[in-house]
Order: C-alpha cells, then structure tokens, then sequence
C-alpha cells in the first residue's frame, strides 16, 4: 500500500520475529481498550489486530483524505438532487418507512455530516468502493489498534513510555479528530457556544458499544462530560433527558431501522428528536443520512462523470467531479435488459451490491463464484445456491433495499500478515481495505486519519470477522525502526 524501501521490510521481519513475545500483549491491551464486537446477550468477541503494520506516506494519506472528502461532500449533493428530482423513487423505494419520514422532514436543508467514511480498495491506485454517511464507525478501531501496537511493540522493545505516547500523539487520532468534528458542528448550529454535556446514543449491547465506550472516555479527557444513553432513557419535551441528567448534544450511533423493531423501547421520543436535529432540544449528529449512504447514490456518481446534466443537475464542483473520476470505479443502477446481459456473461469483472444494506450481508463478488462463502450469501439472500446468471436475474428483478448496484471489480491481491488474537499469532493472506474519514459542510476540516481492515475474503467487514491493522505513518514507523536498532535495553528471551 506504500513505498516498502528496505528499512520496512527489516522492519516488519522484525516484528515478526519478535511477535511471539509481544503479541499476546498486542492482543490482551486491544480487548481491553474497546477492540471488540459485542454480541447481544452482551458477550464481547475478541477482533483480531495485526503484528504487521500498514505504512503510508504523509503526503499519499492527505491524497486519500482530499478524495474521501470531495466524495463525501458529493454524495450529499446527490443525495439530495435525486430525492427532490424523478430518480427519487430508486433510492426513497428502498428505505425503510422511517427512514422515508425523516429523509422527508430533513433532506432539503441537510448540509452537514460531521463524520463520514470512504472506503477503499488500493490496486493500482486508490478506488473508492462506498461511503458510509449513517453511522461511519472505527474511529475509535482504528486509535486502539494503533496504540496497543505501539505500547506492545515499544515496550518489549525497551522504549520508554514517553515516546511510545509521542509515536502516537504524532501519528494522529480519528477519536480526537471525531470529537473536533462534533464540537465544530455544535458551535456552527449553536453560534459559538460548546456544549455543556454529551449524550452517545445507541441501542443496548450495540455490536460496536466497546468503541463508544473508548469515545466516552476520550470525550470526557478532552471535554464535557460524556455518558452512553439508550432509546428508553430518554425523556423531556423542551430538553433531552436521562438518569437525572440533561443534555444539549446528542452523538447518534443508532441505525434509524432499529427504531422501528417493536422490542426498542423508547423509539417514539427517538423517532421525534431526530425528526428535527438543530432543534430546540438538543443537537443531533449526525444527523438521519440514511439516502446519502444508500449504494445508488454512489453510481449516481459515477454515472456523473459521463452525464454532464446530471452532474449539473446535482451541483456537483469540478473538484467532485475530478475525484469521482479519478477514483470510482464504474458503477451503475443494476436494471435494464442490457445491462443485465453484460454482467450475466463476465462473473469475473463486476461486484453486485444491494444499494441500501449494511454488514456486506448483500454484496455478491462474481470473482468468488462457487465458493463456500459466495454460496452462504447467495443462499442467505434468496433460499438456494444460485450460479451468477441466476443470481443476476434475481438481484436485476429485485427492490428490496432499492435494488442492487453494480460496481466494476478492483483488481486487488492478498498481503501477508500476522493476526494476534488471544496468545496465538497466526500468518494469513489478508485482503486489506483502506477507509478514510471526511467532514461535510464544516467551516474547517479536523485532521483525519485513517483505518486498516483484513479479511481472508473479498468482502472485509468488521462484524462479519475481518480484523484491524495499525496504520502507521512512515514517520512513526521510522522512529519505530531507529528504536528497534537502539536495542535500549538489549532484548531477552527473543
């Protein structure tokens, strides 16, 4: 993913070497710190993170930020222009009743999303696969792994504890970068004030409640108190409520769907304060942006790129457009008669994804036909194992969701990694995405970083089993490296 010059190749033989010694520490300080999926008898399931690093060039990174961001900002363009315009029916068809309601109340004056995610693939270049604008998650991922990394690595390598915080501090924090963010956004909406105290609102036993817990503490470090509240503690008509306490912010990391499972309990007061997020009560964000992550919106965008009308249509700058151009695959509203043949009789070269879907529960990669993990999908989603003309049909003739998309395969290949979880380290061919974190319609951008994932499959989802990998930049890597060859103290047991 970056230059590997011969001092990072030592470098990661060195930590291979020496992970037998440090990994099941790298592993023990990550679960602990937050790096966990938690299921919902509240069981905390381990993700695994990698002795072997991702190392990017400062200058390649901040490339990659200016995509995520043009892209993200973008996307909420188009999201708009297509709900107020004829395409609404592709994308409002596929949300949930809810989720219709608020895009309803809220799309037109929607012009901020504090914290979203692009998610890439690198093969040979960067190619943006999809944005999340919902509830962008790993900010917090993405700091712990780095930091039980380094205090792992720097530890057993004798580097006192001074410079292991200063590796950190140095190589950026998309916790800190998200708690900027919020607080830029609060002060925009409430004319420079800061808020007095912060609600993180989620369901209970969330998959991803070990992360908000992490934030908790890092907002209450750095600012207002901070507490995780849940859809039944909430209360109050001209104020926002819960345990005693109220709160003039509201962090949302709740799907807007889940408020619509009979057993969440609370959902009405929810449903009504989302309904009006710069309202007197509190402030939401972000706010509901279910339509702006929705997969069609992102062929929409490449679609722009050679539909001039459309690009206009939707007010897209030519900065946007060079960025779409520059790195988003071809992708396409997968109906019409055509376009099905064209995918039908090339498996190889397209991914079909459900345009409105999370987890990557949907996304069929034609590459992986007649494996068992492209089978379990197929059969989760229809009742049988389907071959790819099969499939094609079903998911061209297929709303659900809004229907799929169709995104033209980036060419990538596995990279070699070592994955600590508990006292094993195992060795693992992993494909490795690349996200970056982006601000919508702040005055200023925070400084984001990003996050590694791997998986031995196609498609790289936390939940779904994927791991973390410490991104590093090549500056932190490198005073890593000098360390390594200080040998301060000289290295036992090794």
């Amino acid at each position: 993913m970056a230059t590997d010059p011969s001092w990072q190749t030592k470098l990661v033989d060195a930590l291979r070497r020496d992970a037998k010694r440090f990994g099941p520490t790298l592993a023990k300080l990550a679960l602990e710190r937050g790096l966990a999926v938690t299921k919902l008898d509240g069981t905390k399931v381990p993700i695994p993170v990698t002795a072997t690093p991702v190392i990017i060039e400062a200058t390649e990174l901040a490339s990659r930020q200016r995509l995520a961001a043009q892209l993200a900002s973008a996307g909420l363009k188009m999201a708009r222009h297509v709900l107020l315009g004829p395409l609404r029916p592709v994308v409002y068809d596929g949300l949930s009743p809810l989720e219709q309601s608020l895009a309803d109340a809220t799309v037109a004056k929607l012009d901020r999303l504090v914290t979203t995610r692009v998610d890439f693939f690198v093969g040979d270049k960067p190619w943006a696969l999809e944005l999340n604008a919902t509830i962008p998650a790993m900010q917090a991922y993405s700091d712990i792994a780095v930091g039980a990394f380094l205090e792992a690595v720097g530890d057993w390598w004798g580097v006192p504890a001074h410079v292991r915080n200063r590796w950190q501090a140095n190589n950026g924090s998309n916790a800190l970068a998200l708690f900027r963010a919020l607080l830029r956004g609060y002060g925009e909406v409430r004319r420079g004030r800061q808020p007095e105290r912060i609600a993180i609102l989620t369901r209970r036993n969330d998959a991803q409640i070990a992360e908000l817990q992490y934030l908790r503490e890092r907002f209450e470090e750095w600012g207002p108190p901070t507490d995780i509240v849940f859809p039944d503690e909430l209360s109050g008509s001209n104020e926002v409520r819960a345990n005693g306490k109220t709160y003039d912010f509201v962090y949302r990391h709740l799907f807007v769907r889940r408020l619509e499972e009979p057993t969440m309990l609370g959902a009405d007061y929810v449903k009504a304060l989302l309904a009006e997020p710069n309202g007197t009560r509190a402030v939401v964000l972000n706010p509901p942006a279910s339509q702006v992550e929705a997969k069609a919106v992102f062929a929409y965008l490449s679609q722009a790129v050679d539909d001039a009308q459309l690009a206009r249509s939707a007010g897209l700058t030519a900065d946007e457009l060079s960025a779409i151009h520059e790195s988003v695959p071809w992708t396409r509203v997968f109906r019409g008669p055509e376009l099905l043949a064209q995918v039908s009789a090339a498996p190889k070269d397209y991914v079909l994804k459900r345009s409105w879907d999370y987890g990557g529960r949907a996304v069929f990669v034609g590459k992986s036909v007649g494996t068992p993990g492209f089978d379990e999908r197929v059969k989760a989603a229809y009742g049988s194992v389907l071959d790819w003309p099969a499939l094609c049909a079903r998911a061209e003739a297929d709303r659900h969701g809004g229907g799929f998309v169709v995104q033209k395969l980036v060419e990538t290949t596995t990279e070699p990694h070592l994955i600590c979880s508990g006292d094993v380290q195992t060795e693992a061919d992993l494909y490795v995405d690349f996200s970056c974190y982006a601000s919508v319609g702040l005055e200023e951008q925070p400084k984001w970083g990003g996050v590694c994932r791997g998986s031995i499959s196609h498609i790289v989802n936390i939940v779904g089993g994927g791991g973390v990998l410490p991104l590093l930049t090549v500056e932190t890597a490198k005073s890593l490296w000098t360390a390594y060859q200080a040998e301060l103290p000289p290295r036992t047991g090794a």
